[in-house]
């Protein structure tokens, strides 16, 4: 047969009738296609590719990826990648499916704005930004949040929490709850203004706490260096848990500052708003007596003889251990409790004296009377 009459054959067994069935085609080697291809019952003849390589086309788009391995050493599950549903009134999305599992683990949305999702070279995820700069960076015009959402399908009582930031502060906003904040930073806030040590400690302002809760001030300001504010007045609660959880309340209410112990009825101490203070028990200083207030007795202690003794008290206008108070000034309780007991043993001693000396005189009368 000659070249035309192959080309003739040819060419007649293309010009079948459209309604014809076909048998599928096995290619039973590779196949190199030099252009665009195009699958689909919606692909025409002269179909314009543009930068199209592959292109799919028609009413339901799928790509399945069907692994036949059969040895159960083998990865065989089956994935297939999904554009929009396929039922009217669905939704537009580009998604992956497990297929082996009937489950869409991954969903595109038709209308995202752009830069919703970037992965760039460094892999550092980017949503809302072209250009990443940490590896999870978030933009968004207003409050990027994000939201930890526990659904109650494990058994657990749902609870949503919202982590986000705006110009106002960083907050946890505790969304189950109406939305309150029970943690807020304000911009601008300084380093180490929280820190929580390896253990356990809390610095405020501090980033090297010495105590359970260590709070520093830099400014030079003054000001309160710890605050506690309750409208039902204020409570500070210490508990001694080695020894039996004895307990001490601070309380500040109705214009008393008090101190009480619960195990013994009433406050064992209280300081009203004129400075008054009230203590049902002793006071006990630890001050010592400088002045010397017991040695006065001892043989070798110097007293001042009476007439020396009242010349400088009246000269100086305050007794010599005890020394000059101010009217409206502080005093050192201790220096002058000291002092006082001081000079009232001296005056026992000149009590003592001048009884010896009214007994002598006495005598002397009596005698002359006698006489």
């Amino acid at each position: 047969m000659n070249t035309f009459s192959k080309l003739a054959l040819s060419a007649s067994a293309l010009c079948i009738s459209a309604t014809a069935s076909f048998a599928d085609q096995v290619i039973a080697d590779d196949l190199i296609v030099q252009g665009s291809a195009c699958i689909g019952f919606d692909c025409s003849n002269g179909e314009s590719f543009g930068f199209d390589t592959l292109r799919l086309k028609e009413n339901n788009l799928r790509i399945h990826f069907d692994d036949t391995s059969t040895s159960a050493s083998f990865p065989r599950n089956d994935w297939r990648i999904l554009a929009n549903d396929t039922g009217n009134g669905g939704d537009s999305y580009l998604g992956i499916e497990d297929s082996t599992a009937g489950r869409r683990i991954v969903t595109f949305e038709a209308g995202a704005p752009a830069n919703a999702m970037v992965l760039d070279s460094a892999g550092r995820l980017g949503m809302g930004i072209d250009n990443p700069v940490v590896e999870m960076h978030i933009r968004n015009g207003d409050s990027p949040t994000l939201r930890l959402d526990q659904d109650g399908s494990s058994g657990f009582a749902a609870q949503t929490w919202d982590l986000a930031g705006n110009e106002a502060n960083f907050f946890v906003r505790d969304v189950t709850n109406g939305s309150q904040l029970p943690l807020k930073i304000k911009p601008g806030a300084d380093s180490d203004s929280l820190v929580i040590a390896a253990n356990n400690d809390v610095g405020v302002g501090t980033q090297s706490p010495s105590a359970p809760l260590h709070v520093r001030r830099n400014t030079g300001v003054a000001g309160d260096m710890l605050r506690l504010e309750n409208n039902e007045g204020v409570v500070l609660r210490l508990v001694d848990t080695a020894i039996d959880g004895q307990e001490w309340t601070v309380q500040s209410n109705n214009g008393l500052f008090r101190m009480a112990s619960p195990a013994v009825p009433g406050p064992e101490m209280t300081i009203d708003d004129n400075g008054n203070v009230t203590i049902t028990g002793t006071l006990t200083t630890a001050g010592s007596c400088s002045v010397g207030c017991d040695r006065v007795f001892d043989e070798d202690y110097d007293i001042r003889p009476i007439e020396v003794h009242a010349e400088y008290m009246w000269a100086n206008k305050h007794l010599p251990a005890v020394g000059p108070t101010s009217e409206n000034g502080p005093m050192n309780i201790s220096d002058k409790v000291g002092g006082i007991l001081n000079e009232l043993e001296h005056a026992h001693i000149y009590i003592e004296e001048l009884n010896r000396h009214i007994k002598a005189l006495e005598i002397r009368l009596d005698s002359l009377e006698d006489s």
